[in-house]
Parts: structure tokens; sequence; C-alpha cells
């Protein structure tokens, strides 16, 4: 007579949780028609004086519908997040040729131009821009006096302490905020214009090209002007 076969052995050759193959994608159809044929054999084959009783049956019904539903979940998370991602680029699309703000300490000074910005978790007495060229060497400070709590911007000319106008290029900034003689924490920001997008993957977050300044996720957007 043939052995009947436990409701484990049924769970994992279809495809149930806690089986050494894991289901995904079109699983679920392939899972239900190997866990019909091992019941129906099971029926066949069972010691008539010990047959399956209902709830045996029924916990094994209860298997397959839960990897059925486990599935299709799987399946419509993965068009959530498909959807979302198209949706994320789109939205940024619509960010090319604005200004953002995005956490960072580079400044391009273009024309004779340049901005940045901070933020501050609390109001400062006294705020100290300093502005370091490509060799990290200091060239310009900006005392911007004392500034309201939250996310500030900052413009800069060109100008240096020694006199002359700095060049156009690529620099750092750093800054210093102190409150009642204490030093605030701070967090330097960069401004930039959009010039573009990079789509999402599903390693890699929408990102935004920001000039020479580099790409940015979309979500470390702090303020879009």
């Amino acid at each position: 007579m043939t052995t009947i076969q436990s409701s484990s052995s049924i769970a994992a050759a279809s495809g149930a949780p806690g089986a050494s193959n894991g289901s995904s994608g079109n699983a679920a159809t392939e899972a239900a028609d190997r866990f019909l044929t091992l019941l129906v054999s099971q029926l066949k084959n069972q010691d008539p004086l010990n047959p399956m009783d209902n709830a045996q049956i029924t916990t094994q019904l209860t298997q397959i519908s839960t990897v059925s539903g486990i599935n299709r979940l799987n399946d419509t998370v993965a068009a959530l997040a498909a959807s979302f991602g198209a949706n994320q680029s789109l939205q940024a699309a619509s960010l090319v040729g604005h200004d953002v703000l995005a956490p960072g300490d580079k400044l391009q000074l273009a024309g004779g131009k340049g901005q940045g910005g901070f933020s501050l978790a609390q109001d400062a007495d006294q705020v100290l821009i300093t502005i370091n060229d490509a060799s990290g060497r200091a060239v310009r400070k900006i005392d911007l006096g004392s500034q309201a709590a939250g996310t500030q911007a900052f413009a800069w000319d060109g100008q240096t302490d020694a006199g002359p106008a700095a060049p156009d290029g690529m620099y750092s900034f750093a800054v210093t905020a102190t409150a009642n003689g204490k030093q605030l924490a701070v967090d330097t920001l960069m401004s930039g214009h959009v010039d573009g997008v990079v789509p999402g993957t599903k390693d890699q977050p929408t990102q935004l090209q920001i000039g020479r300044l580099g790409r940015v996720d979309l979500s470390q957007v702090v303020e879009i002007n």
C-alpha cells in the first residue's frame, strides 16, 4: 500500500511557505496544479482503515490558498513599485529648469555669482560662511549675523577678502553658527540648477543632475525655487 504523504510534504512540493523552493511570478498556478495532483493521488492511495479527516484536507487547502495569495500579493507589490518609480521620474522631470537646495558643501561660481544654503535647528546669534577654493584655502568669509531656525540661503558675488574677484569654477563652503556663545549644529546645502533626470532602477533611486555639482537623490531635495 502506498504511504500517505504528510501535509508538510505536500506543502513543500506545492511551494508553500517554508518550502525549499520559493515561489514567484507565475508559480502560483504551477503550485496549485502540483497541489491538486498530489492531493488526488493521496486520496486515491490512502489507507481505507485510516482515511484522511476533514481537518487534514482543510489544512492542506488553506496552505495552497496561502501560497496563491502570497504570489498575487507579490505581483501586486511589484506592479505598484514599477508604477511608483515611473511616477517619481515624471515628478522629477518637472524640476528640470528649477533651482534646488540639497545636502552638500559644493558651490559653483559662474558669471561672478554663486549660491548656497544651510539649515539651522534653532535660532543663531551669528552665522559665518567660509568659502574655500579647490585647494581648501579660505578666499572669502561672509558674516550673515543672526539667523532664524530653518532653511536659509546665501549668495556670493565672487569677491574675495584679498580684493580681486575669484575666477569662475568650483568651490566649497563651511558654515559655523553660535547661540549664547555655544556652537550650533548646521547642515550645509548646495544650490544648483536642475539640468536633467536619471530614472530610478531597482537598486538606484531617481536622481537629479545638478550642473557641475553632480547628482543627488530626488528624496534629498530640501527646497525648490
